[in-house]
């Protein structure tokens, strides 16, 4: 809606900035709308990217069209056309022009159509317009409650979060019940935490890309701010977790006759698992001092670890890959509490 909002406002006061231009110009001012329209980005540094890559798109297509055509003469239309379009493809490989890169076969193409007759005069007005509306939509794209981008990205992470913390849990539970998955069906139920990780990356990027030029950034700092640690500090932990969930899921070293501690060794990593997704779920601690739920969490999760740390320094090494795979569950575990700093105080960011 604010999207909206901004390329309406822009379109509007860019057909009336052309209006107001010498007849020669005025009489094409429909061309500053669109460039309007098109500066009009999510982000401040879209807007102005989106903006001069547009307008150097426009000029190549323009130039590339003149020179094909001048170098073509007495060479069917037809022929003309078809060389333009295919150069004008050629370039828009190159990788500057982005999204923009299309504008360059438009731009020729219209120009053998309809400008040839005087190509400098018709660059100007197409060309210069445009870009005179793009201008007007960077503008109003920076002053215009310019977004960051936050709610997507703080929602993103949420669900990744809850996912991730869900991931584990299930596998909690598959251990207490004896039914772990065997490794097809497990990598298929890690794909929808496989494209909320990406979903979370994407939210990211684009909340850094908001903050660049963006007057309203040094207000939101602590949130952004936090975005980004909350973001990798999941990505570290996602790629920890799917390791030590892989693990168990392979090599099942709770069936592998280890020694027991207080119960099943499946009880033991269940419980270590459950902790860490109590930590994954709870990120921020209520207060500065009083303890919380956090707290709790982490409490959980630091004492089931103790347990599987004395798991496995008194089992005797009945079956290698059961030793090994339970081991590196116990580092794995300790890497993602101290991933997701669960030995510091995090009050929500304000």
């Amino acid at each position: 809606m604010q999207r909206g909002i901004r390329a309406a406002v822009a379109a509007g006061l860019a057909w009336q900035v052309a209006s107001l231009l010498p007849p020669a110009l005025s009489e094409y001012a429909y061309y500053a709308p669109l460039g309007a329209v098109i500066a009009v980005s999510p982000t401040v540094a879209d807007s102005a990217s989106a903006a001069w890559r547009t307008v150097l798109a426009i000029l190549l297509g323009f130039a590339l069209a003149v020179a094909v055509y001048e170098l073509t003469a007495g060479v069917p239309d037809a022929l003309t056309i078809a060389l333009i379009v295919a150069l004008a493809v050629g370039l828009e490989q190159w990788r500057l022009l982005r999204e923009q890169a299309s504008w360059v076969s438009f731009a020729a193409v219209l120009m053998i159509t309809v400008g040839t007759a005087d190509p400098g005069e018709y660059a100007l007005r197409y060309a210069g317009l445009t870009l005179l509306g793009a201008a007007v939509g960077v503008l109003v794209t920076t002053l215009l409650f310019p977004p960051l981008q936050l709610t997507t990205a703080v929602r993103c992470i949420a669900h990744t979060r809850e996912l991730l913390a869900t991931h584990l849990d299930e596998i909690a539970i598959g251990l207490r019940g004896g039914e772990v998955p065997e490794p097809g069906e497990w990598e298929r139920r890690g794909a929808a935490v496989d494209t909320a990780l990406e979903a979370m990356r994407r939210a990211e990027t684009q909340v850094e890309r908001a903050r660049r030029a963006n007057p309203r950034a040094h207000r939101w700092q602590g949130t952004a701010g936090s975005i980004r640690e909350q973001s990798r500090a999941l990505d570290r932990v996602a790629v920890l977790v799917d390791d030590l969930t892989t693990l168990v899921v392979e090599f099942q070293p709770h069936r592998r006759g280890l020694d027991r501690v207080d119960g099943a060794t499946g009880w033991v990593l269940a419980d270590a698992l459950e902790g860490l997704a109590g930590v994954v779920r709870i990120p921020y601690h209520a207060t500065d001092d009083a303890p919380d739920d956090r707290d709790a969490a982490i409490a959980d999760a630091v004492t089931a670890l103790a347990r599987l740390t004395m798991l496995l320094r008194t089992s005797k090494i009945a079956d290698d890959e059961g030793f090994f795979a339970l081991g590196a569950v116990t580092v794995g575990m300790r890497r993602s509490l101290l991933a997701l700093e669960a030995h510091e105080r995090f009050p929500q960011p304000t």
